[in-house]
């Protein structure tokens, strides 16, 4: 399929507040550059601090005003008509994200689907969220409800712009908070036109704001804006920090989500025709820049030996190419992204670090494109870089384990807890290990890598914290207030 130029999508005339496009404070722009060769084909608005404190202004107005003012049927629906308008728009959409993030053509429509499905389902959670009653004192009634904040803050990453947005916005809207959003510069068009499409399903003005632009300015004013009454980020475990002390500086609250080094244990009795495709799958993945991603391949020593010898024979089969091959990775975001990945690898090589096997770039790929060959090492010592820092790209770092407590405790050797994966026919054993895996997510004869709209989301430790997808992102975005009434 041609990966046909994308229209500026307006975004290049600057900021979109109060449902319209507006001229940027300071007029500054930022060229947005394709992956796959590595060249400039539109721009964006570089947003500051008076952009943010205009958006922030905007969403009080809609809080406190038409957006406050719907119920929360009314606003299910609103997000409901906006699913089915991303659905109609699903292929300009999806060239959109392909042609923004570099992956290819059938995961960029897989990822529009998703941000559909995000919208579909916190369109119809909206008017699910109930409170409690409580047993009190005699002549009381006690309850609780859930309410908004009212003016929610979000910085979203480059990998997964389109998902990110259904994910983080929608549970704010179907709470009934107003949303200032700032996308990474990096990959932000389809977020940038998805907002045109919340408005043409009738979203009034003000309920959200998207203000491209650096992180360090227009991410910085945001987290640390006095208006904003919860922080939502996705992103590194460095920057995270930053926006946790930002938002604790105007006592609010903030879900963090920050990376992994996610384990999948394959014990003796592991299916592994079931598992090492999909092992590869999870390490090649928007080409290994996911959060969730299936890292570390944990084996137990007596298999070790076969499972290298599948992976070798497996892992040459794996193609990097442009986004309209379809192949089964494209090119990582930027040629930094590419240096720090490569980074990794030269290191593993300088050290000795066996090389199992690796795949190859299509030779249809551009010379200036940020490709990458998918790699797998092993074994992996426990202590190497390769076994304990979050690589984001498509490396794969194999190691062995002797039992089960050899297992749980490798798996848990590092300071990520976000995912993880256990293989074993033994339910038993596989369910056992699977409880004391630190981890906020664990699949169990299967991989979702961060799994279905459904599913609560989030890590433990240098994962972050806090819920997203599920009711529980509902719960994120909102206060509980508690009532009491006195009738005797």
């Amino acid at each position: 399929m041609n990966i046909a130029t994308p229209s500026p999508v307006a975004a290049s005339d600057g900021v979109f507040i109060d449902n319209a496009w507006q001229p940027s404070a300071s007029g500054q722009t930022i060229e947005v550059f394709d992956p796959a060769t590595g060249t400039a084909f539109t721009r964006i608005a570089a947003g500051d601090a008076a952009d943010i404190d205009a958006a922030v202004a905007s969403a009080r107005r809609a809080f406190q005003g038409a957006w406050g003012a719907l119920t929360a049927t009314e606003r299910g629906r609103v997000l409901t008509r906006a699913s089915v308008l991303v659905q109609e728009a699903a292929d300009e959409l999806s060239q959109l994200e392909a042609r923004d993030t570099g992956k290819p053509i059938s995961q960029a429509r897989a990822d529009i689907q998703a941000t559909a499905r995000y919208l579909e389902f916190y369109g119809g959670a909206a008017d699910k969220v109930h409170g409690d009653t409580i047993p009190f004192l005699p002549g009381h009634f006690a309850l609780t409800e859930h309410v908004p904040f009212g003016v929610t803050g979000h910085i979203i990453p480059w990998n997964y712009p389109a998902q990110m947005f259904g994910r983080t916005i929608a549970a704010s809207l179907a709470m009934g908070n107003a949303c200032v959003l700032k996308p990474a510069e990096e990959a932000c068009l389809t977020p940038l036109r998805l907002a045109e499409i919340l408005r043409e399903a009738g979203l009034p003005a003000g309920a959200l704001n998207c203000v491209p632009g650096y992180g360090h300015q227009a991410g910085a004013a945001l987290a640390g804006h006095p208006g904003i009454d919860f922080v939502s980020f996705t992103g590194s475990p460095e920057i995270g920090a930053a926006v946790q002390i930002a938002a604790a500086g105007n006592h609010i609250g903030c879900t963090l989500e920050l990376g992994g080094k996610s384990p999948q244990i394959l014990f003796e009795d592991a299916d592994l025709d079931l598992a090492l495709p999909i092992v590869m799958k999870a390490i090649t993945q928007n080409a290994g820049q996911t959060c969730s991603a299936g890292a570390r391949l944990l084996v137990q020593q007596s298999i070790l030996p076969q499972v290298i010898d599948r992976l070798k024979h497996s892992f040459p089969s794996l193609i990097a190419g442009p986004q309209a091959g379809d192949h089964d990775l494209g090119p990582l975001i930027s040629a930094k992204q590419r240096g720090r990945v490569q980074g990794f690898c030269d290191q593993a090589d300088a050290d000795g670090v066996p090389l199992i096997a690796e795949g190859r770039i299509d030779a249809s790929a551009a010379a200036g494109g940020h490709f990458i060959a998918p790699r797998a090492y092993g074994p992996v010592p426990r202590d190497h870089p390769l076994a304990r820092q979050e690589v984001f790209g498509p490396i794969l770092s194999v190691m062995g384990f002797v039992d089960e407590a050899d297992a749980i405790a490798l798996a848990n050797d590092t300071e990520y807890g976000l995912v993880a994966g256990v293989w074993s026919r033994d339910g038993s054993r596989a369910i056992r290990v699977a409880r004391q895996i630190m981890v906020g997510q664990v699949f169990v004869n299967a991989y979702g890598a961060g799994g279905g709209i459904e599913l609560p989301f989030g890590g433990m430790k240098k994962s972050g914290h806090g819920r997203e997808k599920g009711f529980d992102a509902l719960y994120e975005f909102a206060a509980t207030r508690t009532m009491v009434i006195r009738h005797d």
